[in-house]
């Protein structure tokens, strides 16, 4: 094992290679900046270094700064811990070196790292290499000169899409945009870097700082015109995340006073965004996604997971089309199965549909395309049941028909076939209550449309072995979505947690708030979409039965609203016929439908809630709390019940399942940036004024009252032992 740290050779050409290495992803760590700065000076001081390459060992370049850094500046509320290594090591030491430093990158080079390869004078590249600068999906900005120089490289134009999107580049699309200066064969890389370094010392190649280029940037009011175009599209596309603008107003420093202006204004900038808000709860995102692989009892037993190469998918609609997708876009087989042929044959379109659609994004090939559906099989019996490894059951919400299908599939899978229900509310143990296989049954709970979203939630009874969680777990990263591992009960851990989100809006509408205002201050907060618009989407169905089996669950602190009920009474179903609480009409826009209000206005009669029969009258910010402050508190039961392994378990789940913001950084931290206190009183005093359904758990009243966050680990109760 090499060690950790950086290495300096010197060869008989002259030339110093200066390695570093810090698994997995050679992050820059402090320690290996400090290194760098050694090493560097080092080589610059010896007579016998003519020219230096700067490489990563292990087969990368670098993914980028340590952001352990931000986390420890979140903490700490102190930004000084931030070494400065933009002006001492990338201006001061690598750009402005006497001696020529070529970067050899393969693998990867994001971030810092590629920040580092822009200081140096050239940079060879092997194919396939991954090129970006990602800082802007952590709340920040590149802060080790990535605004001033890939604009100098690239163009203005791909510089602002590679910072804006965070969308990587390959080392092919580099070379042609002068990001690279060749590309080689990863076993020629490190001689073609040293000969390069050799013609810039010798004069024979250009040496090239990139900082002072000034040919790809056009005119400042080529630049102004294009920075205030993405100024605009970020305003639309972003409107909260600071980040955006605050890269473009660096970028355009740099344009309108020079390079190294912008260079220093990049540093002043970067210390205020990396303190803020947006970044604290992106940097808690990134690492609770990162948290989500490891589950105490499963993942660190020595278990190695069992390969999965085929699989069956019972049930065609919605659901199962989308998750026999997910399964063959990456190469597992699929046996679909219906239980009539005019189904089947919809199921099978359903998928080809969802394959051909991912083309027209460009999200695959379409040369893929008929190697992807060669791996889908549709059957109407279960004689291809006899040697797969998995079935996941996507039928209707009915136990009765589930209980039938567990008992039929645990006789003709083989022993070692792990069942798995695609159930998003109802209780494992009544699924699988009928057979002898519990320590099989697992639930692999996915969110619509199944290909795409990218969260599985992995439900676990008492009786579930670890084996079966392991081998899940690994299907769901195969097939690129994170699982998170949750106990069993009604409604699992997001749909219990957000059951509130859609019964607290529809409270507010019979208290007499205005539908469509929800729906506009919940977008503002950051959702895609209202509750309403989703209801649209989702459809009515979805909606009646889940609620019903939450309403059933947690009866004591549910609302229920006939509102449902009276749209479909009136001929409408959302999405599905166009009508809804708004118009869908093809190509544009869903827009709200005006003739929904005497509906809205009847169901308001019969609920009968508003006070003194006059509508509330709330601010926006007040319709945001009166919704999700709810969903905290059932949050906080499911802390308590032990539902989730850790809460940053339940931001990813927030994050990825019901799209909460991610600069928000999910429920619980979300929950403890307003602070315990404030939601606890505020539902305390809705309770008075509304009911039960605002009722503070006893959790969040502790938690409250003691001035513990609600993250905080808390002992396990018996009840949470026997969920996990």
């Amino acid at each position: 094992m090499m060690e950790r740290g950086v290495t300096l050779e010197v060869g008989n050409d002259g030339v110093a290679i200066i390695a570093f290495y810090n698994p997995p992803v050679n992050a820059l760590a402090i320690p290996i900046l400090d290194g760098l700065q050694e090493i560097f000076a080092e080589a610059v001081r010896r007579d016998d270094v003519k020219a230096i390459v700067l490489t990563g060992k292990g087969g990368r370049f670098s993914a980028g700064f340590d952001i352990n850094v931000f986390e420890k500046v979140h903490q700490t509320g102190d930004a000084s811990v931030m070494p400065d290594v933009s002006i001492s090591l990338v201006v001061n030491t690598i750009e402005d070196c006497k001696k020529p430093i070529v970067a050899a990158v393969e693998g990867l080079a994001l971030g810092g790292g590629l920040e580092v390869a822009m200081g140096c004078h050239a940079r060879i590249a092997a194919p396939g290499a991954q090129l970006g600068l990602p800082e802007l999906t952590l709340g920040v900005i590149p802060g080790l000169g990535g605004t001033q120089r890939l604009p100098r490289l690239v163009g203005l134009p791909k510089a602002i899409e590679i910072m804006l999107l965070s969308k990587p580049i390959m080392s092919e699309e580099g070379k042609k945009l002068g990001l690279i200066d060749a590309l080689v064969a990863s076993e020629e890389l490190l001689k073609v870097s040293r000969q390069w370094a050799l013609d810039i010392a010798n004069m024979r190649k250009p040496w090239v700082r990139s900082l002072h280029r000034t040919d790809k940037i056009g005119s400042l009011s080529e630049a102004r015109n294009l920075i205030n175009i993405a100024r605009q599209q970020a305003r639309k596309t972003a409107p909260n995340m600071p980040q955006h603008q605050v890269c473009l107003d660096t970028i355009e420093v740099g344009i309108v006073q020079g390079g190294y202006s912008g260079v220093l204004q990049e540093k002043k900038v970067f210390n205020d965004v990396v303190s803020s808000d947006t970044s604290k709860g992106l940097v808690h995102a990134f690492f609770s996604q990162r948290a989500t692989s490891k589950v105490p009892n499963v993942t660190d037993v020595g278990l190695k997971p069992r390969h999965v190469k085929k699989v069956a998918v019972i049930g065609g609609g919605l659901m199962g089309s989308g998750i026999a997708t997910a399964l063959i876009l990456s190469n597992i087989f699929v046996v679909l199965k219906e239980v009539n042929s005019e189904y089947l044959l919809k199921g099978l379109k359903s998928v080809e549909a969802n394959v051909r659609g991912l083309v027209t994004k460009g999200k695959l090939t379409q040369d893929k395309v008929q190697k992807t559906l060669s791996m889908l099989k549709g059957v109407l019996d279960y004689s291809e049941f006899k040697d797969v490894d998995m079935v996941i059951e996507a039928v209707i919400e009915s136990v009765p028909l589930k209980q039938k299908i567990f008992g039929e599939i645990e006789k003709a899978c083989p022993a070692h076939c792990i069942l798995a229900t695609n159930t998003s509310t109802i209780d494992l143990n009544i699924v699988g209550e009928k057979t002898s296989s519990q320590d099989r049954i697992v639930g692999a709970h996915f969110f619509s449309p199944a290909h795409v979203m990218p969260l599985l939630e992995i439900v676990r009874t008492e009786k579930t072995s670890a084996q079966v969680i392991l081998d899940l777990m690994t299907v769901g990263k195969i097939i690129k979505k994170v699982p998170v591992v949750v106990g069993n009960c009604a409604g699992f851990a997001v749909n219990r947690t957000f059951f509130p989100y859609s019964q607290g809006a529809h409270l507010l509408v019979n208290l007499g708030v205005d539908v469509f205002r929800i729906d506009r201050a919940i977008s503002s907060f950051g959702l895609p979409m209202g509750p309403f618009q989703l209801q649209d989407v989702a459809g009515y169905g979805v909606a009646m039965a889940a609620g019903k089996v939450l309403a059933d669950a947690f009866s004591d602190r549910s609302f229920t609203s006939p509102l449902v009920e009276l749209l479909l009474k009136n001929g409408r179903n959302g999405k599905n016929n166009g009508k809804g609480y708004y118009i869908f009409e093809r190509g544009s826009k869903p827009k709200p439908d005006p003739s929904v209000l005497p509906i809205i206005e009847e169901s308001r009669q019969l609920t009968n809630i508003m006070p003194g029969g006059k509508p509330i009258s709330v601010t926006d910010q007040e319709i945001v709390e009166m919704i999700l402050f709810p969903v905290v508190n059932e949050a906080c039961r499911v802390l308590d019940e032990g539902v989730v392994v850790r809460a940053s378990d339940l931001d990813t789940a927030s994050v990825l399942g019901m799209s909460f913001p991610s600069f928000r950084g999910g429920i619980v931290f979300w929950a403890d940036t307003v602070g315990p206190n404030q939601i606890y009183a505020s539902l305390k005093k809705w309770s008075k004024l509304y009911g039960n359904f605002f009722e503070p758990s006893r959790f969040l009243e502790e938690r409250a009252t003691r001035g513990i966050p609600l993250s905080a680990p808390s002992s396990p109760s018996p009840t949470s032992k026997s969920r996990l």
